[in-house]
């Protein structure tokens, strides 16, 4: 299949994932039961996944998602098919604003890192993009190699120098990449709580090991290894999340303390940014993107709900962004995913799809 060259992030773009669909819910509880075969339960997840490609062309988005449908949650799944890292069910799940505890289920490091050849998300892209055939960008999302970095992780026992731990995570995404590449990827987004987390007053998911300086910077040469040999034509973007569960969040802090390095220096096309709300701060960070950089995919619309932002609050912001970052490198986009697990946001498919569709127009009357 001929892959078309890229430009991303769109005007009008997306996190990646979508609210499942009840029947989608219903087979896989069915799978797990017993009661249908992983063949039956693949060939639901792929009329689903069709039709939600339709719709993401149907309401005027350039770049179409799986939705994320074969996943549980947006990180575990990729993460524990690598190898060196397994998945468990911990004592206690993460917990969110509200003291609400996620869905118990985590990953941990049990042996050296490395990418698997074998990784089933490769099959998942090969499948999701002969369902779009070149109707629009596929855009294929996984957690960001950061994301290994959280508190409980690494075992000290196999990397007892964090540095170690580091350069075989770099190496397991790099090979990633060209595996992605190799079956037609060209646009990457890597979805990182983590470095958002380091922007945060209080480190969440952290054990204080580190200092705050070292972990930004560590951050940076991590993602930054990843990249070094990039091909050309692959657009790889970050989205910064601040925690996305059942439309509830895990934590609040500016983008202050890592622009100075994250911003400036991280050699990413595009950063995906929350700004739905006050937990995430000013625009004046946005000043240490270098002008011509990286695109910026302003997150002021919220997934957490289905209520439409008022279009000319909508725009006002734009405009005080604009004195930070050029109106053209400038996109707009929900500040997360619908459904960043199984559970999904507390909104309907009809909310969901209302809200790209606006999205699209509220974009053409700025830039048209």
């Amino acid at each position: 299949m001929a892959t078309k060259t890229v430009t991303a992030p769109f005007r009008a773009d997306h996190v990646g994932s979508l609210l499942r669909p009840e029947s989608l819910l219903t087979a896989r509880k069915s799978f797990q039961d017993g009661n249908i075969s992983a063949l039956q339960l693949r060939e639901l997840e792929n009329k689903e996944i069709a039709h939600i490609v339709d719709k993401q062309i149907e309401v005027g988005l350039e770049l179409v998602s799986d939705g994320e449908f074969r996943r549980r949650f947006w990180h575990t799944d990729f993460l524990e098919h690598l190898n060196g890292i397994e998945g468990y069910v911990p004592e206690v799940g993460y917990i969110f604003n509200g003291n609400e505890e996620t869905e118990r289920y985590n990953i941990r490091n049990n042996g050296k890192i490395s990418f698997n050849q074998d990784h089933p998300f490769l099959q998942d892209f090969k499948e999701f993009n002969e369902i779009v055939n070149g109707r629009a960008v596929a855009k294929q999302t996984i957690p960001s190699p950061n994301q290994l970095f959280n508190i409980g992780i690494r075992n000290e026992t196999i990397y007892p120098d964090i540095e170690d731990f580091a350069s075989d995570i770099i190496q397991a995404y790099r090979d990633a990449i060209k595996a992605f590449y190799d079956l037609g990827v060209r646009y990457l987004q890597f979805d990182d709580v983590y470095i958002a987390g380091l922007s945060s007053p209080d480190i969440p998911f952290n054990d204080g090991a580190y200092d705050r300086d070292y972990l930004i910077d560590l951050a940076l040469r991590v993602v930054n290894g990843v990249l070094e040999d990039k091909p050309e034509d692959l657009v790889v973007t970050t989205h910064l999340c601040r925690g996305n569960y059942r439309s509830n969040w895990a934590f609040s802090g500016s983008y202050d303390l890592i622009a100075p390095t994250l911003f400036a220096k991280e050699k990413v096309d595009g950063f995906f940014l929350e700004y739905d709300d006050e937990r995430s701060g000013g625009f004046k960070p946005l000043d240490y993107i270098p002008d011509g950089g990286a695109r910026v995919v302003l997150g002021l619309f919220t997934s957490k709900t289905g209520d439409l932002e008022d279009k000319e609050q909508i725009k006002a912001r734009v405009g005080e962004a604009a004195k930070y970052v050029p109106l053209e490198q400038i996109c707009l986009s929900p500040q997360c995913g619908f459904a960043s697990t199984h559970h999904g946001n507390k909104l309907t498919e009809e909310d969901q799809w209302n809200k790209l569709k606006y999205i699209v127009e509220v974009t053409k009357e700025i830039w048209n």
